[in-house]
């Protein structure tokens, strides 16, 4: 199957050890992870500071299942919970894909870290998980809650550790296979 994972630097496997945006190695990326256990081609379309896309995107008209975690950029700019939930709302509705081959996952809420200094944040960013679930229900797609998978989060309070990428990757492997 042809799968897709459209995310920003969490789904990239961006390490925050690093100073020039260096990638965690393949196996202990969530992405990589998923695609030796599946046998899956996966195609890894996270991007560093990515945020919840204002145009259209195209993908394959051969995707077979299309996995978005977006928004924590969103918040992390001052985005409220309801307007980045509508801003993902756009960006689904806008997408050339049947709904079953979507899966949209609510990222981890954010922790107290380097680059969380504040409780309005983390309280956002749970506010966001119960808007995606919200939003998913609606549209009709598939949708998981990362925040129920134990992932494992940097210093900085919002990245992956190596540990919370293979939690990750477990997560989704049974969500998707359950």
């Amino acid at each position: 199957m042809n799968v897709i994972c459209f995310g920003d630097s969490n789904t990239y496997g961006y390490d925050p050890r690093s100073w020039l945006g260096d990638r965690y190695d393949p196996q202990n990326r969530w992405v990589d992870i998923l695609a030796g256990k599946t046998g899956w081609n996966i195609s890894n379309r996270g991007q560093n500071g990515r945020e919840i896309p204002r145009q259209p995107v195209s993908f394959p008209a051969d995707t077979g299942l299309l996995v978005v975690m977006l928004g924590t950029n969103d918040l992390l700019q001052g985005c409220t919970p309801a307007d980045a939930a509508g801003r993902l709302e756009r960006f689904i509705t806008g997408l050339d894909l049947e709904r079953e081959k979507i899966l949209l996952i609510a990222p981890p809420p954010v922790t107290f870290g380097e680059w969380v200094q504040d409780e309005h944040l983390m309280d956002a960013s749970k506010a966001f998980a119960r808007l995606c679930r919200e939003l998913a229900a609606r549209l009709g797609i598939r949708f998981a809650d990362a925040g129920l998978w134990g992932v494992g989060l940097a210093y900085d309070g919002v990245h992956f550790t190596e540990q919370g990428h293979r939690a990750f990757a477990e997560g989704l492997y049974k969500e998707v296979f359950r």
